[in-house]
């Protein structure tokens, strides 16, 4: 029996949709090749491409550090901006032993307001920056809650808008006048993928790293026209002091090899998870697990379980 005009209509719109769908999954497969496997092979020569120093502001620790280091292997002078003097020098002397480049330090506590920013301002204002990596940033302590019962929550609620959201305001108004100028230059801003989507328990961190994220991909936008390169990063877990030092692992990335995979990205992509495995739960949790489900009572049950088992594993409770 031979189909109608309206089930054959029907059964093409299917068709275009299911095309549209498969090409869709292929593109986005081809671009994470592109981004996190061709960019081993083919970097961006950074230094060639922006050139003078990189500035990396919560320098002294995990992800700061280990971008400061990378960018140091890659040809950079470095300014170390971080609240501990003593760490500071320590990171700076690693630096100038391994890479053989020179380092400037300044010492800034980010939880400060907008009365610290003229000291960095001044420190600053005689050097040639090519790159500025907003990094330094903080969250609850001593451990995720909800909003209302963070310890200290008035001094809390400062200190983590101040270190996360006007640092990077204010380190970014700082640099991109010159920037601008010379028609050149690249703005790293570490946000997360707490950012991405609502995290509960760690709620006002998640909201100033979708603010990072939200500013940096307008800012691209933005300045893209003058040369400017502005990258929003979202990672998950890195082993870090701020996630306990957790062990690395095939979603788990050590400091070191996330920041070295992020920077591979540069000139591939203007938001990024970072590297490839990030990318991939990224992927996972975007298309196959709904806001819905994954805030729902049973999975935050399960969640919750599961990582205090991790947690109890590790010996890091």
């Amino acid at each position: 029996m031979e189909e109608s005009p309206f089930y054959q209509r029907l059964h093409l719109l299917g068709l275009l949709a299911l095309s549209y769908l498969v090409l869709k999954q292929v593109w986005t497969l081809l671009i994470g090749i592109k981004n996190h496997i061709l960019s081993r092979w083919w970097k961006t020569n950074l230094k060639k491409k922006y050139g003078g120093w990189a500035v990396v502001t919560g320098a002294t620790d995990g992800i700061g550090k280990a971008y400061a280091k990378e960018l140091a292997r890659r040809g950079f002078d470095v300014v170390l901006i971080s609240r501990n003097e003593e760490k500071l020098q320590k990171v700076a002397q690693e630096i100038e032993k391994e890479s053989r480049r020179k380092t400037k330090i300044i010492e800034v506590d980010f939880t400060g307001g907008p009365e610290i920013y003229p000291k960095v301002e001044k420190a600053l204002k005689d050097l040639y920056i090519g790159i500025l990596v907003n990094n330094v940033g903080m969250t609850y302590r001593p451990a995720a809650c909800i909003f209302s019962e963070v310890t200290g929550i008035n001094k809390r609620i400062s200190d983590i808008m101040n270190c996360n959201v006007l640092s990077m305001l204010h380190m970014t108004r700082i640099v991109l006048p010159r920037m601008v100028e010379r028609k050149k230059g690249l703005i790293i801003n570490l946000s997360s993928a707490t950012g991405a989507r609502p995290y509960p328990a760690i709620t006002l961190y998640g909201a100033t790293k979708a603010f990072i994220d939200f500013f940096s991909r307008s800012l691209h936008y933005e300045y893209r026209s003058n040369g400017i390169t502005v990258q929003s990063v979202l990672p998950h877990f890195v082993s870090t002091n701020m996630t306990r030092n957790i062990s690395a692992s095939i979603l788990v990335k050590t400091s070191d090899d996330f920041a070295r995979e992020a920077l591979n990205t540069v000139g591939y992509s203007h938001r990024t998870n970072g590297c490839l495995s990030h990318c991939f739960q990224s992927y996972i949790l975007d298309h196959m697990l709904t806001e819905t489900f994954m805030n729902s009572r049973i999975c935050m049950f399960f969640a919750g379980r599961a990582m205090t088992l991790i947690l109890k594993i590790l010996k890091i409770t």
